[in-house]
């Protein structure tokens, strides 16, 4: 055993140095002035561990991303035997044995035509690499003014410039305005607060895709180049597509010759239980960008999966499509996802999710017992929990209560509970769940009882 008193001091020292000089992601760094910097230093199966030793559940999967779960070894002998044997080739005209393979292996599990795949170095690039190609590829096809692109309202998609475009949520893009131009919004589908139809799935489905038809009629149909979607929206707490809502998009992209992404960065890749997650919701779309949960985060890649379609005339002539990272397709990622994928397969990842994610509701709807619970939704293992001031008005949280409550209170709360999740207010009040794919009930069980206790303690500070 070490000297307690010793370990101590070198996690302060630590926790010191986390603040003096690593700039965390969209961290208020002003939090940790005075107080210690939650340090993980060791994941195994659903749960990791700080640097005291002390156990949380993740119920993030880290971030949408371990979805294989932790520790799993054979993924770090796989990085290690691919880093001996060739540690990094560009794919700038290059090609290696494992993007081959892994381009393979993504277009065989992609539906419809959708088997070029264009690899990145993470989802925000992904969604980056979609819109560039889609103005290019318009006009390679004749329809030089096709550039803009349509997303919904409080929905993410990434932060470099185009994405953070597309993101709807004005509150991350103000730092940073003016983005680039063309990016348009429409609502989205969030049925619990929808001002029509909100009892009819069906009819509120048909409207929310009729709104992306009448801002293409409203831009022009000769100037949208795309509408990039995530089958369920992230932000905002987890919307899942109404009935028939895919369908009807479908129907008005191809009526106005307009490309459909699919963003599946966070739904890919068994989050849903599918490994792409348009196969849940029945419709092929044009792209397919995808990233986290490849590699389940033990190594970084992400890809564009495109159509035979839209990929053909960058197969002719003098093309070429003027665009790529450095660490696109790394060898090593590249590897890693291909063991990850076999993983999938083996232990039979999608069918697991498929078979316990109405488990993992009904536990989670427990919760509506609460006061402060105003909905739970989601899909998959991929859950947002709407906290709210009066269930029967769906009142929600004041800025100041947001403040106070959610990140002064929650947050912390369920951390040091041995919790660690999402409480978020893009959009109104939500704690997010997504857990590793290996969950089971004894973990969702464990998931409600922190849950219903912080959330009890929350209220009592409303």
């Amino acid at each position: 055993m070490g000297n307690p008193i010793a370990m101590s001091a070198a996690n302060d020292d630590l926790s010191r140095s986390a603040y003096d000089h690593l700039w965390m992601h969209f961290t208020r760094m002003s939090s940790y002035e005075s107080g210690p910097v939650p340090t993980i230093v060791r994941g195994e199966g659903a749960s990791v561990y700080d640097d005291r030793g002390k156990r949380y559940i993740d119920g993030l999967s880290g971030l949408f991303v371990v979805n294989a779960g932790h520790g799993r070894r054979e993924l770090a002998e796989t990085a290690a035997r691919q880093a001996a044997e060739l540690a990094y080739f560009p794919i700038w005209g290059y090609a290696h044995p494992k993007a081959v393979e892994l381009a393979e292996r993504l277009a065989h599990y992609a539906p419809g035509d959708l088997n070029k795949v264009f690899f990145t170095t993470g989802g925000g690039e992904a969604v980056e690499t979609a819109w560039k190609l889609a103005k290019q590829y318009h006009k390679l096809t004749g329809n030089p003014t096709k550039y803009k692109v349509i997303s919904r309202a409080v929905a993410y998609h990434g932060t470099p410039q185009g994405a953070l475009s597309i993101t709807g949520l004005p509150a991350l893009k103000a730092p940073f305005e003016p983005l680039v131009p063309g990016a348009r919004k429409v609502p989205n589908t969030n049925i619990y607060r929808a001002p029509l139809h909100g009892d009819d799935p069906v009819a509120f489905g048909r409207w929310a895709a009729d709104q992306i038809e009448q801002q293409i009629l409203f831009e022009g149909a000769d100037t949208v180049a795309a509408v990039v979607l995530e089958p369920v929206q992230n932000a905002g707490g987890c919307f899942p597509p109404p009935p028939g809502y895919f369908q009807r998009v479908r129907e008005i992209c191809d009526r106005y010759g307009v490309l459909l992404v699919s963003d599946e960065v966070i739904c890919a890749f068994g989050r849903l239980g599918t490994m792409f997650a348009c196969e849940k919701f029945d419709f092929v779309p044009d792209m397919i960008t995808c990233a986290k949960g490849m590699t389940s985060g033990y190594s970084p890649i992400g890809a564009c999966v495109v159509s035979d379609r839209i990929a053909e005339p960058f197969y002719r002539g003098t093309t070429t499509f003027l665009h790529g990272y450095t660490f696109g397709g790394h060898p090593v990622s590249a590897a890693v996802g291909l063991a990850n994928l076999d993983i999938f397969e083996r232990e039979g990842l999608n069918r697991h999710v498929l078979d316990n994610e109405a488990a993992f509701r009904a536990t989670l709807e427990r919760l509506r017992d609460l006061p402060i619970v105003g909905d739970v939704r989601g899909d998959g293992y991929f859950y947002g929990i709407e906290l709210v001031k009066d269930k029967a008005t769906k009142e929600t949280f004041s800025e100041e209560e947001v403040e106070r409550v959610l990140y002064g209170f929650l947050s912390g709360s369920l951390f040091e509970n041995g919790l660690y999740c999402r409480a978020d207010d893009r959009g109104d009040p939500v704690v997010q769940l997504a857990p590793p794919l290996i969950a089971d009930q004894a973990l969702f069980d464990e998931i409600e009882s922190i849950l219903r206790g912080v959330l009890t303690d929350a209220w009592s500070k409303l």
